[in-house]
């Protein structure tokens, strides 16, 4: 799916990533890390989808901010999951997710930015 907005594409492509790595980790039994990070990998996308239709800039930075702590906490689970003893790891999803935390940062800070201007 590709659309005009960088942010949203990244992590709808991202919440994919996450749902085939998950499948991978509940083969290997790994319930609890794959049930964890499906709901914090999946939701960055949802509340960047869902500051779309924000009310106010107020709001948008709000939804965007949950989106930032959402990848904050996936950064946490695939951490885990890197330097835990027989758990798969993808490095490749840790610097998509870097990516990520970097686009949603520059949204949030230039959009405060903005607001403070008006």
């Amino acid at each position: 799916m590709k659309s005009d907005n960088l942010i949203k594409d990244l992590t709808f492509s991202f919440a994919l990533d996450i749902i085939e790595f998950t499948e991978d980790l509940e083969t290997k039994r790994k319930f609890v890390i794959a049930n964890q990070l499906l709901k914090s990998g999946t939701s960055i996308g949802a509340n960047v989808h869902e500051s779309q239709s924000a009310e106010s800039r107020n709001d948008f930075i709000h939804k965007l901010k949950i989106s930032a702590k959402e990848a904050d906490e996936t950064e946490y689970w695939l951490r885990l999951c890197k330097y835990a003893k027989d758990y798969p790891f993808d490095e490749e999803l840790l610097e998509k997710l870097n990516s990520i935390q970097k686009v949603l940062n520059k949204i949030i800070y230039s959009t405060k930015k903005n607001t403070r201007a008006i």
